[in-house]
């Protein structure tokens, strides 16, 4: 582990090569889990404000859950998170043929909102845990991935740098370069 700022990182996200190979995974990870994706408070406005962009890309089904349960639920554990539809795939997934999109996304990339994707998502795979004095930033191993790390392999790019833009959106730019610094100079 690593220690930057009130953060604990994983040394995984050093050692692991990652590159999403969606040509292979289809964007499963918006579809497979037994929950939606986590979100934070101060996510759960900004996803509100920006519902008038977002609904024209989702499927009737999406949309009466939506309207049913709004833009967040409660998962078993407890957590905030956005609700699923017939218990599988995420609300704001999208599909072209088998393929999963983020309708956030698309509407970002689309320049209708300025709201990328929630930030769990966005991170994928790695996953924060907030403790009183700390964040834990780990690394979610999970079979569906397995296309990425062989791609990540191939192309030697380790997780941490895959990550670059979320990472900064959560911790900035500063803790970033420092992370970057301890990758330089810890031994593998």
């Amino acid at each position: 582990m690593l220690q930057i700022d009130h953060t604990l990182v994983s040394r995984d996200l050093l050692e692991v090569r990652f590159c999403c190979d969606l040509g292979d995974c289809r964007g499963r990870c918006c579809v497979e889990g037994d929950s939606g994706a986590p979100l934070s408070p101060d996510e759960i406005p900004m996803m509100e404000a920006c519902q008038d962009q977002v609904r024209p890309y989702l499927s009737q089904a999406a949309l009466d859950v939506l309207d049913r349960v709004g833009v967040c639920v409660t998962d078993a554990d407890g957590d905030v998170v956005t609700p699923l539809v017939e218990g599988r795939e995420c609300i704001y997934t999208v599909f072209s043929g088998d393929q999963a999109m983020c309708a956030f996304e698309l509407a970002f990339l689309d320049g209708k909102s300025t709201f990328r994707k929630p930030l769990s998502c966005h991170l994928y795979p790695v996953r924060i845990t907030s403790y009183r004095d700390y964040d834990a930033v780990n690394y979610h191993r999970w079979d569906l991935c397995k296309a990425a790390c062989r791609l990540g392999a191939k192309k030697e790019v380790p997780l941490y740098v895959f990550l670059r833009e979320p990472l900064i959106r959560k911790y900035g730019p500063s803790w970033y370069e420092q992370l970057c610094y301890a990758a330089s100079h810890l031994e593998p």
